[in-house]
Order: C-alpha cells, then structure tokens, then sequence
C-alpha cells in the first residue's frame, strides 16, 4: 500500500505541474498582460508605454523562467530603477533586495498579491475557501445520505413501481440546472408576494414575510436554517441524481448475483440480505462518483454562490477571471487542482479497501 501511495503522490505531482502550467500559460498570453498594463496603468497607453509597463515588472521574460518564479524554484526578478528604488518579485514595498528573500513562490508559501484589491491572494481565498467550505460540508451532508437511500430503495426492486418512481425523480433532479431549481425555491419559499410563504403567512404559520430567506449574503457571517437551507438544497438536488443512478445501477446488479440467489434459497430474510450481503458490494462503484462531488461541488457552486449572493470561492473564481485578477486566478487553480488530486487519491485507497478483489501488488 505505502508503494502504492507513493506511486500515486508522483503521478500527482507530475499532473498538478502540468496543469498548472497550462494554467499559467492562458493567463500570461500577450492579449491579457496588455489588459492588466491598460488596467492598473493608463487605459490609453501606447503599445511603447504597455512595454514598458510590462517591462518593469518582470512580466517580459521568458515564460518558463516566471513560472519557475511563480513555483518559487528560481530566483525572484529584481530591478533597481534609476532613482535607486528597488523593486522585485520578493520585495516589500519599501524594502530593499538586500533584505528579502531569494525564492518566493507557490512552495514558499507566497501566492502574490491582488491586482484588484491589493491585498494578499492567501487572505482572500483563504477566507473565501472556508465560506464555501461550509456550503459543501452541508450540502454533501444531504446529498449524499438521500442519493444512497433513493438509490438502493430504487435498486432493491428493480422494475417496480417504487424504482421507476424514484429512477424518474433522479433523472428530473439531475437534468434540471441550478439557476432553474434555484429560481424556482425562491419563488415557493422565499417570495413575499407569490408561493407558499404568503398563504403560511396569512394562517399564522410563520413569523416573518417569508419561509426562507432567498438571500445568503448573511450566512457569510453568521449560518442559520433560515438563510442556508435553499442554497444547501439546490446544490444537493442537483448532484444527488447521479449518484443515486449510479447506486441504483450497481443496487441493481448485485442483487441478480448468484450469492443472492444463494441467500434466498436458504431463507435468509430479504432485509439481511441487502444489509448484510448486498449492500457493501453495492457501495464500491458509487463510492468513486461521491469522492468526485467534492471537486465539482468546489468549482461548481459558481452558479449557486452567483444566485444566492454568497461571496464564497466560486464567487472569487468568476471575479478574479472578469478583472483579469492574474495572480489569484492562478491561486484558485492551484486549490481547485489540489483538490481534484486528493480527492482522487482519497477514492483510489478507498476503492482497494471496499473491493477485496483488488490486490496490489
């Protein structure tokens, strides 16, 4: 297993170099350094003066040796203008070259700064992460329990009623988008004026105007039932779909394994028989498609965060790429493909343990 491991941290650095480097490259093409020049500089500088600008600031070198830069694998830029002011990648401002460090990058710990708000990129994920970290935490709490219980009470009895039933809905939960799902929550639930919280409202069911609210800009700085529940239940309805498809699906198949028909004819009863035989085997496809939500769910709320006016990662995501935010869109590309690695790791060492026919050698 500790072979195994290590085999896999490789092949994820090696992927995570790759990736972000392809990263890098989209976002230092010609067409936006000159937009970030025009952007913090003088929106009618010349093509001389955007040069210059670029120049300056060490965006003119070779693209390799800024990445290296960027990683904190080669030495930081530094420049001393002709009024003696020093400057470089690894300066403070009013500090000198003499006092910083030599490397100052992704392995050091330094992401850069905001284009946009001047502050450091570290603070503002970072404080960004964990709002959308909350948002994740409970909707896959959600998510998943109800997936995995539609999925195998729809499995069990394959062709019933009861699957076809619970087979439609998961179909209808994943075809509908986000904005759609979400639209339609804040009209039934969190509207003054149309759905069901006027009529509770007029039966004295509910204190306020509203059941919900349809906003979560409050659940920034304090989360109740009241301002997280539509946003938690949008996300969870539209990702539980498939996993319940896929739990279904694998449900399905092990109960027409011959140990079932084994079980049956011995008289053990229906319930031991999905509890105890079929439903841990029912469980090992399911369990890669639930490790991959966790990634989805990190980049994919944009839409629900967007709707919902909850300033989380997909929030900073969107807006570092609309103002050409260069350094924080590649910290958000830096979490998002750590992410994907280790959750992908997490689902690889999970896998081997839940299917003891996997043996690694």
């Amino acid at each position: 297993m500790g072979l195994f491991i290590l085999r896999r941290l490789g092949v994820m650095i090696l992927t995570a170099l790759c990736l972000t480097f392809v990263v890098f490259f989209l976002t230092n093409l010609g067409p936006n350094l000159e937009k970030l020049a025009k952007t913090q500089g003088n929106a009618r500088m010349t093509d001389a003066e955007v040069v210059q600008w670029l120049d300056n600031r060490g965006y003119s070198r070779p693209l390799l040796v800024r990445y290296g830069e960027w990683l904190g694998v080669a030495p930081g830029w530094t420049r001393v203008a002709p009024d003696g002011t020093e400057t470089g990648r690894c300066v403070e401002p009013g500090g000198t070259i003499a006092e910083s460090p030599t490397f100052c990058g992704v392995f050091q710990g330094d992401l850069g700064y905001s284009t946009v708000s001047a502050d450091e990129v570290s603070n503002v994920v970072g404080g960004r992460l964990a709002l959308t970290g909350w948002l994740m935490l409970l909707a896959f709490s959600v998510m998943v329990p109800a997936a995995l219980i539609v999925g195998i009470m729809a499995g069990m009895r394959e062709g019933s009623r009861l699957d076809r039933s619970l087979s439609t809905f998961s179909i209808a939960s994943t075809a509908t988008p986000e904005y759609v799902s979400g639209v339609i929550f804040i009209i039934l639930f969190a509207s003054s004026t149309s759905g069901l919280s006027p009529w509770l409202a007029a039966n004295g069911w509910i204190d306020g105007r509203t059941l919900f609210l349809g906003s979560a800009r409050s659940a920034m700085t304090d989360i109740t039932f009241w301002n997280f529940t539509l946003p938690v239940i949008t996300i969870a309805l539209y990702g539980m779909g498939y996993i319940a498809r896929m739990t279904r699906a694998s449900m399905a198949e092990v109960m027409t394994a011959q140990y079932i028909r084994t079980a049956r004819l011995k008289g053990v009863s229906f319930r031991n028989i999905v509890l105890k035989h079929a439903l841990r085997n029912a469980l090992i496809a399911p369990f890669t498609v639930i490790m991959l939500q966790i990634p989805w769910l990190l980049t994919g709320v944009v839409i629900v965060e967007t709707l919902f006016n909850y300033n989380g990662f997909g929030w900073t995501l969107v807006e570092a790429a609309g103002n050409n935010d260069i350094e924080m869109l590649l910290t958000c590309s830096v979490v998002a493909v750590f992410v994907v690695l280790l959750t992908q790791l997490i689902s690889d060492i999970g896998y081997v343990y839940l299917n003891p026919r996997i043996r690694i050698s």
